[in-house]
């Protein structure tokens, strides 16, 4: 797995931590940049953010929203943080990119094409 810089807010960093993240995503949360919530730099993806992201493999873009596992809704859109392409994103910026293992043993590099706040508008609407 690259080890890209990963940036986390306070809340986000104590929340995720209390619900018990699966080892995985427990490995990146304690590796993390844990900051105020009111440093955070816009173009990171935090809990409730919209990321569209690429797969560097398929070409493949989505949009998904960072959630946590209690609201999560595939229909809607909404992946849960537990979900591996949600424990691969949190925390990384726009341009950045991560290996991931997905279910089956694939690696799949992901790279976050674009990140809207929670209320925020999408620079592209």
């Amino acid at each position: 797995m690259q080890q890209a810089n990963l940036i986390i807010g306070e809340t986000d960093f104590v929340r995720l931590m209390a619900i018990q993240p699966p080892p995985d995503l427990r490995a990146e949360l304690e590796r993390a940049i844990v900051v105020p919530n009111e440093s955070m730099q816009p173009g990171i993806v935090t809990m409730g953010s919209r990321v569209r992201y690429a797969d560097n493999e398929t070409g493949a873009r989505r949009e998904v929203e960072i959630v946590f596992p209690e609201e999560a809704d595939p229909a809607l859109g909404r992946v849960s943080v537990f979900a591996p392409v949600g424990a691969a994103l949190i925390g990384l910026g726009v341009g950045q990119e991560i290996d991931w293992g997905f279910p089956g043993g694939s690696l799949r590099r992901l790279t976050v094409v674009e990140v809207i706040p929670p209320g925020g508008a999408s620079e592209q609407d």
